[in-house]
């Protein structure tokens, strides 16, 4: 009587598939590369050397703007000069600028206390004319701290963030980062967590800058990789859906759009590491 052929078929496959049964397991970031889309790449236009710009840059139709912990500084975009400055107190109430935009001569600041607890936010508003503050909006105690918020269609929308580090209230990680969208009074309508491929780009940090696109896109940033992650809202469920990642010429933090450019497709950013404001043309996705 000859061997089974059904025994034979098992012994086959369990031979093939011995090699990949001793492989160890991914790293639940070379998984989330692994499922992530294909990267673009961004065209850098220009850097300036902006020592205070360690946390975000914004701009307008002649200006660009360094931000830092408690300092805003104004440059002027034809030739880079410095043409105003604000400074708060190391003892004053500003702590810690994030991520910042210009709407109709106002540069709205998102502001956390990070890295005390409890977290709380608020949003600061200055006039570009004078570089003085003008308008104030707490937000009190949040679950994370306020890194971005912009107007769109109506609404405001934000990142609340939570980290892996020191800042973050005891119990929570940076899977509790969320992006959600508030209505004028800054009540929540809706929220969503950030996609894993994503969440594994962010070390121990958390989600630094974000805004809409000219194309009704979502383009976040991390806290360090030179890279814009392009999202949307998902079809059913909680989880933002990744688009692609575009390598960018600015490292992380906080960014602005530059809407008085034609076509809309150019950011202003920062390089942390060599204290320079830097722009880039983002490249349009393909269909």
């Amino acid at each position: 009587m000859g061997p089974d052929p059904t025994r034979r078929t098992l012994l086959r496959d369990v031979a093939l598939a011995a090699p990949l049964m001793a492989l160890p397991p991914l790293s639940a970031r070379a998984q989330a590369q692994q499922a992530a889309p294909p990267v673009l790449t961004a065209t850098e236009l220009g850097r300036w050397q902006v020592p205070e710009a360690n946390q975000a840059a914004a701009v307008d139709a002649t200006h660009f703007y360094g931000i830092g912990n408690r300092t805003i500084v104004k440059h002027r975009k034809s030739d880079g000069v410095r043409v105003g400055m604000w400074a708060g107190p190391a003892d004053g109430p500003i702590v810690h600028f994030n991520a910042g935009y210009v709407t109709q001569r106002r540069l709205v600041l998102a502001h956390s206390n990070f890295p005390q607890l409890p977290m709380a936010s608020s949003l600061e508003t200055f006039d570009t004319g004078t570089m003085q503050p003008v308008a104030t909006l707490s937000l009190g105690i949040r679950l994370g701290s306020l890194t971005w918020a912009v107007r769109h269609r109506g609404f405001w929308w934000a990142c609340f963030a939570n980290y892996n580090d020191a800042g973050t209230t005891p119990g929570f990680d940076q899977r509790w980062t969320y992006f959600g969208q508030f209505d004028d009074t800054w009540q929540l309508l809706q929220s969503w967590l950030f996609p894993p491929s994503v969440v594994a780009t962010w070390g121990r940090s958390s989600c630094s800058g974000g805004d809409w696109g000219p194309d009704g896109l979502l383009y976040v940033t991390g806290h360090d990789a030179p890279e814009l992650y392009v999202l949307r809202l998902p079809r059913q469920g909680v989880v933002l859906e990744h688009v692609t990642t575009i390598a960018t010429p600015i490292e992380g933090q906080a960014w602005a759009w530059d809407r008085s450019v034609r076509g809309g497709r150019v950011i202003y950013g920062i390089s942390r590491r060599q204290r320079e404001v830097v722009a880039a043309r983002i490249p349009a996705l393909p269909a």
